[in-house]
């Protein structure tokens, strides 16, 4: 079955979409017209991760346990979990991108890749973005950020200046991208990064170091509400962790995949030597993971002897997750639905009831206006994304439950629902997964016809879209046959 052909133009008039509808607002309005405060604002702090799969979190295995693919909790994460539990947990988030820098840059300005211009790794940012920190500054935040940034091209480590900041004024340990396992202050210039092999301890592991210098932010006196972001590397590989969490999990311990076959050797020897890496890897991962949730409860613990905890909102999320091994395949960016379907947590009692659920599709887009809505803060108007603020409130609001996905190629475009994942590519190697029925994703029903019908609703929602939101994709997608 092939793609009916769209035009640009009748989609265009179809829905209604028009060049009024791409307009953007003048960059100055967005930067200096504050909210009028009636209110003392909250502090907000996002711990950002990278390539955190769901199953890594004892919250979500949960849920997940009763996936074949996943069979069981391997890393309780009891810090991470009780924002959770004291919060709202997210079941159905998604990137709209799954790669490192394409996803940071949807959830900083909550417009999609190619309308902030980082549509693939180690390209920078659109400079005349608006982040959510330049938002909250110009109404009276005091801003800082730490961590991995990966918004500003090549730069490797690229430590960022306040001039590249954008909206970020405390980015003394910010740095664009890389993945050491050691990082030392010194008393002049940037910190010293070591080789990827070496690995810090508890002070200059990285992990450690930067919850470190997340607990000296929050500590500092000050009148002003705050906005961080603390940015850890990790899981991502290499997949090296200090002590004790190097050998804390052991992998004959660890679950494999049952789509890991697909694409292991023929023979006997050479399966169980694939699978031996990878159950090394995935405890090592597992490591890497409760390294995290560690910090996290420094991080917390900090905020309660300030007495700050329940004046802070609290996320927990990532860039996208990881593979480890299903379909054979390590890493992110591909089509299974593990990479684009992350964890998001948001904690602030004074808004958000304890043990919220919600099961909405809901998107790295959407965090922008999400928060400044929660937040009781006017958003800058250019973002691409939606409101769900109403939805940790606990409201009934009318919601899509759509996530629409913009691969850094370009050459893909494809929609998550509950049902379904559907995926167009340009050289016309369609995919489309039942979610219900094949929840590991293991047969492509494009071509069978008992799906056309869906098929048809799907293409024209992913073709749609692309069109309203002037996406690069749009031009194949139009394209006659």
């Amino acid at each position: 079955m092939s793609l009916r052909s769209y035009t640009r133009r009748s989609f265009l008039k179809a829905f209604g979409v028009g060049t009024a509808s791409l307009t953007l607002p003048e960059l100055a309005s967005c930067r200096t017209k504050p909210t009028r405060r009636k209110k003392k604002y909250p502090n907000l702090l996002i711990i950002h991760t990278d390539q955190l799969s769901c199953w890594a979190l004892s919250i979500y295995a949960k849920q997940l346990t009763r996936t074949p693919n996943y069979g069981k909790i391997l890393v309780k994460t009891p810090h991470i979990d009780s924002l959770a539990e004291e919060g709202a947990i997210f079941h159905n988030f998604f990137t709209n991108s799954a790669v490192c820098t394409p996803s940071r840059g949807c959830l900083i300005t909550g417009r999609y890749p190619h309308a902030h211009g980082a549509y693939r790794n180690n390209i920078e940012m659109n400079r005349d973005e608006v982040t959510i920190a330049h938002i909250l500054q110009s109404n009276g935040y005091e801003t800082g950020y730490a961590g991995k940034w990966h918004l500003d091209g090549t730069p490797k480590p690229g430590w960022v200046r306040p001039a590249r900041s954008m909206g970020f004024a405390d980015c003394r340990f910010m740095f664009n991208r890389g993945h050491w396992k050691k990082i030392v202050e010194q008393q002049e210039g940037n910190p010293e990064v070591s080789p990827y092999k070496v690995i810090g301890d508890e002070k200059t592991f990285t992990t450690d170091w930067l919850a470190d210098k997340t607990i000296e932010f929050i500590r500092k006196p000050r009148r002003k509400p705050f906005f961080y972001t603390v940015s850890i590397p990790d899981p991502h590989g290499p997949f090296t962790v200090r002590q004790p969490y190097m050998s804390m999990y052991q992998p004959e311990d660890m679950t494999v995949p049952n789509t890991f076959k697909e694409s292991s050797p023929k023979t006997g020897r050479g399966r169980k030597k694939n699978e031996e890496v990878m159950r090394k890897h995935k405890a090592h991962y597992c490591g890497l993971v409760k390294c995290i949730d560690y910090n996290v409860g420094r991080i917390l613990d900090v905020l309660k002897d300030k007495r700050i905890l329940d004046d802070t909102i609290i996320v927990f999320t990532t860039d996208h997750g990881e593979y480890m091994g299903e379909h054979g395949l390590y890493g992110k960016n591909q089509w299974y639905r593990t990479a684009y379907q992350i964890p998001f947590i948001v904690r602030w009692p004074k808004k958000i009831r304890p043990g919220t659920v919600i099961n909405n599709f809901v998107t790295n887009i959407d965090v922008q206006q999400t928060l400044l809505g929660l937040m009781g803060i006017k958003p800058c108007g250019r973002e691409q994304g939606q409101d769900a603020s109403g939805l940790l409130r606990g409201k009934k609001i009318e919601w899509a439950n759509e996530a629409m996905i913009h691969h850094s190629s370009l050459a893909s475009a494809g929609i998550f629902t509950p049902e379904y994942e559907l995926v167009l590519k340009a050289n016309g190697n369609h995919m489309l997964f039942d979610c219900l029925n094949d929840p590991e994703q293991t047969k492509n029903m494009y071509n069978n016809p008992e799906y056309a019908k869906v098929l048809n609703d799907l293409a024209k929602r992913v073709i749609r879209h692309n069109i309203e939101v002037d996406s690069p994709a749009a031009s194949w997608l139009t394209k006659k046959d």
